[in-house]
């Protein structure tokens, strides 16, 4: 890639109400990124909703006075021929699917969430065999491009295309953006002052320091947040307490997605009263969705409302299009993304994906390596990696042992005979999308 290139973006997932926040990002990195043409692309069954989509992209970027051309197509490879970038924020079974998994993991008394526990396994299952075949297209129509992967659940998916397919491949979260954000609030000083250092797996991830003047701020950080002063946690996740003790015996800052597995009975109790009311996550997401729709069909609209914060979504156009104007650009800007291990942190293997801080060139993403864990967060970390590696290879081969085994791993997932029939359960819902488990569907 060279500065003077005019830039193809494809869009997989197009109709995704993020999309709005990518497009905004890419207006406001317009003079850095010369973007001249953006393909979204999706699927026949959400063009509908996609078109809604792109013609609100096409006002948003008429009212910034950008010269991209907008296309909108359910060909995917029309739109990677010759991409430079590929920005990956498909839902493989749309909400529906998220819900259904919601729904069956607290039949069987499990969390519900779609990147952990069984509902994380089906997110992987359904996803994974997409994400190779758009990577193996990518091969073919787009040897060079950068795949910038914000499909959940994004370790998994990126861990499955570093290992199985050739492409430049990165993964994002905008949970450690939300945690650098809030850090800088919390502490009342400017983000662009502080060094955040993040290390673990996807929606997994502890900040080891907080860097501001010379000196490290996470123990004073620490403190704020178990004063009640927490700015770090999505707007998505409903507020809750940290064990005070706990994470002062840490010594180290944990997402707020390790709430599941540090206080794992308290947010099923909590789960379980939300469905009695009728109002699990996914169908607040449902919700929202529909409520954003309707508003971006509104054609005086031209710009990101208000709303899709409350989708989860919030900075990701920081993640995405700053890394992909870091790798254009060649900025090696500091970022946490998920990419190989390569002895970032040790005790994992080295070609497994892991989210770090990283330094972000044109030619690779160079994970930074930090100080090692303290055994027992560690231990987690390890046990966590192994299923997500069983779960990889048992997206992928259809093995349903393997599924079995990366369940009963996993510290949100029971085990016992309760398991076998939530699996059995899950892949009969999911058959259409988990083609890999055709071979076991009639003994199921």
């Amino acid at each position: 890639m060279t500065n003077n290139k005019e830039l193809k973006v494809a869009v997989i997932g197009g109709g995704s109400s993020y999309t709005p926040e990518l497009v905004e990002g890419l207006i406001n990195r317009y003079d850095e990124l010369p973007i001249t043409q953006l393909w979204l692309v999706d699927i026949d069954a959400g063009m509908e909703k996609a078109q809604v989509i792109c013609d609100l992209t096409k006002r948003m970027i008429n009212k910034a006075g950008c010269n991209i051309e907008v296309y909108l197509t359910t060909d995917r490879k029309q739109a990677l021929d010759n991409a430079d970038f590929v920005c990956s924020q498909f839902r493989s079974g749309r909400i529906e699917a998220r819900i259904r998994d919601e729904r069956i993991a607290l039949k069987y008394r499990m969390i519900g969430q779609e990147t952990n526990g069984l509902g994380g396994f089906s997110n992987a299952c359904r996803t994974i065999p997409i994400a190779l075949e758009i990577a193996r297209e990518m091969e073919q129509l787009c040897p060079n491009a950068w795949l910038l992967n914000f499909t959940n659940p994004s370790g998994m998916v990126t861990e499955a295309l570093t290992k199985y397919s050739t492409i430049k491949t990165v993964g994002l979260c905008n949970v450690p953006v939300n945690m650098e954000r809030g850090a800088a609030e919390m502490l009342g000083v400017e983000r662009k002052d502080i060094t955040m250092q993040i290390a673990g797996l996807n929606h997994l991830v502890w900040a080891r320091k907080v860097l501001h003047e010379g000196k490290d701020k996470l123990p004073e950080l620490i403190e704020v947040l178990l004063e009640g002063n927490d700015k770090m946690t999505p707007k998505n996740i409903p507020p809750f307490e940290w064990d005070a003790d706990l994470i002062r015996s840490l010594g180290i800052l944990p997402c707020a997605y390790l709430r599941y597995y540090y206080q794992s009975r308290d947010i099923l109790d909590k789960e379980f009263a939300a469905s009695e009311s009728k109002s699990n996550r996914a169908d607040l997401v449902a919700k929202v969705e529909a409520e954003l729709l309707e508003i971006y069909k509104d054609p005086t609209l031209e710009t990101k409302p208000k709303l899709l914060e409350e989708r989860g979504g919030a900075y990701y156009s920081e993640a995405a299009c700053e890394l992909m104007s870091s790798i254009y650009n060649n900025k090696r800007s500091i970022m946490h993304v998920n990419t190989r291990n390569n002895g970032a942190i040790q005790g994992l293997p080295n070609d497994c994906a892991v989210e770090v801080s990283a330094v972000i060139t044109s030619s690779e993403i160079i994970p930074l390596r930090v100080e090692p864990f303290e055994q027992d967060t560690l231990r987690l970390i390890q046990l966590m990696k192994e299923f997500e590696t069983l779960t990889v290879h048992a997206a992928i081969h259809g093995d349903i042992n393997a599924a079995k085994r990366a369940l009963i791993l996993n510290p949100i997932v029971d085990s016992g005979s309760h398991v076998d029939e939530a699996l059995k359960e899950t892949i009969k819902e999911n058959i259409e999308f988990m083609l890999a488990f055709s071979h076991v569907i009639e003994a199921l």
